[in-house]
C-alpha cells in the first residue's frame, strides 16, 4: 500500500486537475471492461413483489384509480363521444 501512496504523491498529485481527472476515467473504463457481465433473464422477476399485491382485488385497484382521473369527456355528455 505504500508502494501507491508514494505513486499517487510522486507522480499522480503534482498533475493538473484535468490530466488528474482524465486517469481517473481511464481506470475506471478499464476496471469496468474486466468486470463480467451477468446476463439475467426478465424471467427472473417473476413472482417479486407479489406479497404487495397479496388480498388486493385487481378490478378495484383499477376501479379506484380511474375514479381519481374525474369524469371523462363522454361521461360529461360533450358532443364528441359516438
Amino acid at each position: 500500500m505504500a508502494e501507491v501512496e508514494d505513486l499517487y504523491q510522486q507522480q499522480i498529485r503534482p498533475l493538473p486537475v484535468a490530466h488528474r481527472l482524465q486517469l481517473i476515467s481511464r481506470i475506471a473504463e478499464d476496471m469496468a471492461s474486466d468486470a463480467p457481465i451477468a446476463k439475467r433473464r426478465i424471467t427472473e422477476l417473476r413472482g417479486l413483489g407479489k406479497e404487495v399485491w397479496q388480498n388486493i382485488d385487481a378490478q378495484t385497484y383499477i376501479d379506484d384509480l380511474r375514479s381519481e382521473w374525474g369524469p371523462t369527456t363522454c361521461e360529461m355528455n360533450i358532443s364528441t363521444c359516438s
